[in-house]
């Protein structure tokens, strides 16, 4: 996980990683699903996979837990730095993804550190005026965090950077709070009783918020589907970046992406 995607790209032709793809590539699998070094991962679906026309860079998305069901959030670190352009484009992909997977006219949103017009740094506004003047994509302005989870918008756009800290956040945040109820349960014998009623509501809750549930990222923009995993990701990690991948397959969502981005871009 430690080695730089140079050296996977140049000095490991033989690597699973880049077999898989490989297999994606010349038609003989569908998708490629991984749990490795995700810069490695992009370094190679970029060289042996080729991005769609008008892609500049792919992105990494995935389908985030809100109060009113799921937001697709990207980039979520394969972009660190981000031109107004990039963020646009990723816009743009995150518009057509959504509603290819069944939600019409996606609401997209910037995440930024207010609300207001005058807020963010230069490429986030620059991207804004961008994303006003697109035709056909539901752009509805600047959204905070707590937004997101309200359920505010059904598409957020944002770096990898900032992306991947949200992420990982929110993942240890959930941990936490499951660990502090679990303990609270257990602290009385009265706290034990309410613990055994409110048993199956908790056990909803945390199979709606644990990571593993919305585990695997796609990489959108790329002529091929991959998904990459959490790399310490269980069973049933692995299966929920499986379905992700079987789902666009299903869609065939590299296709349909082509299709729609050359009237967007």
């Amino acid at each position: 996980m430690d080695e730089r995607p140079s050296q996977a790209l140049r000095g490991k032709p033989d690597s699973s990683m880049r077999v898989a793809l490989e297999l994606v590539r010349d038609g003989k699998a569908h998708a490629c699903v991984s749990a490795g070094n995700t810069g490695a991962l992009m370094a190679l679906s970029r060289y042996l996979l080729k991005t769609l026309p008008g892609i500049d860079r792919p992105a990494m998305v995935t389908a985030v837990p809100t109060q009113t069901g799921h937001c697709h959030l990207l980039d979520l670190g394969a972009n660190v730095d981000c031109s107004a352009e990039h963020l646009y484009q990723f816009a743009v992909m995150g518009a057509v993804a959504a509603e290819t997977l069944g939600k019409h006219n996606p609401r997209v949103a910037l995440l930024n550190v207010g609300t207001e017009d005058i807020k963010g740094n230069q490429q986030v506004k620059l991207a804004a005026s961008l994303l006003q003047q697109a035709r056909g994509v539901n752009y509805i302005g600047y959204i905070e965090g707590d937004g997101l989870y309200r359920g505010l918008a059904d598409v957020v756009v944002c770096d990898g950077f900032v992306g991947n800290i949200l992420l990982k956040s929110s993942e240890g945040l959930a941990a936490m709070v499951a660990a502090r109820l679990e303990e609270l349960f257990r602290s009385s014998l009265p706290a034990k009783a309410v613990g055994l009623m409110a048993m199956p509501f908790l056990r909803r809750l945390r199979g709606d918020l644990t990571p593993s549930q919305h585990n695997g990222a796609s990489f959108l923009g790329l002529q091929g589907i991959v998904v990459k995993s959490h790399g310490s990701a269980k069973e049933e990690g692995i299966q929920s970046a499986l379905r992700r991948a079987l789902l666009e397959v299903r869609e065939n969502l590299p296709q349909r992406l082509h299709g729609r981005l050359e009237h967007l871009l």
